[in-house]
């Protein structure tokens, strides 16, 4: 949701920035591991139960995470290995964050509530996961109501908290359920007319492929008779 609605407006203003940082030997990849190493300081806060410098940390982690894409762009260094390179080291970051959430709840409430951040794990995963399925099909698979960046600013909110956390768990797994539900219908649809719409564009292209044998033939028949005239 975050990622359609303001991801423009944040390309506007991380782009200078981007720009800034092509003068420097600084190259998207060592971004994407800066962020990785504070997401693991962010976990182990969080785990010792300093949640308030947790949050400080995940907030800092998101910076590099959105620098990296903006350097790749202004340095012209995009590539499919980058971004499979980004999109993997975010979800082991996010597993990370998740388990000093779980070591956290785990501590103070008991190892039920340590399955919480487990769970939100698990259905993050399917989320992923479909979309990069619909995607490897030829389908779009964007949107939900719980993508990356709505988890992290919803983490964010229950780190503010040292007894809502626990709610926020409970809050966010119910949102991902949603949005892996939201996903599945979306493609789901889209599965069921795409076998359809291929056939269709398979069926024009060979009309217009006859349309233009014909016509070839037509112009050959037209010059071989003006030969023989």
């Amino acid at each position: 949701m975050f990622d359609g609605k303001f991801r423009v407006h944040v390309d506007k203003y991380v782009r200078p920035v981007g720009l800034t940082l092509t003068r420097t030997k600084i190259t998207p990849d060592h971004l994407t591991i800066v962020g990785l190493l504070i997401s693991i300081a962010a976990a182990v806060s969080i785990g010792a139960g300093y949640l308030r410098v947790g949050l400080l940390l995940v907030i800092a982690a998101a910076l590099p995470d959105m620098l990296d894409g903006a350097l790749a762009k202004a340095s012209n260094v995009s590539s499919q290995r980058g971004a499979f390179f980004d999109s993997t080291i975010d979800r082991i970051a996010d597993s990370f964050m998740l388990g000093g959430v779980a070591w956290y709840l785990g501590d103070t409430r008991g190892g039920t509530a340590a399955v919480l951040p487990f769970a939100v794990m698990a259905v993050s995963s399917l989320i992923s996961y479909q979309r990069a399925k619909a995607e490897s099909l030829g389908l779009q698979a964007k949107g939900g109501l719980m993508e990356r960046a709505e988890r992290i600013v919803i983490l964010c909110v229950g780190l503010l908290f040292d007894q809502g956390l626990y709610w926020v768990m409970w809050l966010m797994l119910v949102l991902v359920s949603v949005t892996a539900v939201q996903r599945f219908v979306k493609i789901w649809r889209q599965a069921a007319v795409a076998p359809v719409t291929a056939a269709r564009l398979e069926t024009r292209r060979m009309h217009r492929a006859t349309r233009r044998a014909a016509f070839a033939d037509r112009r050959a028949r037209l010059s071989s008779r003006r030969r023989d005239a």
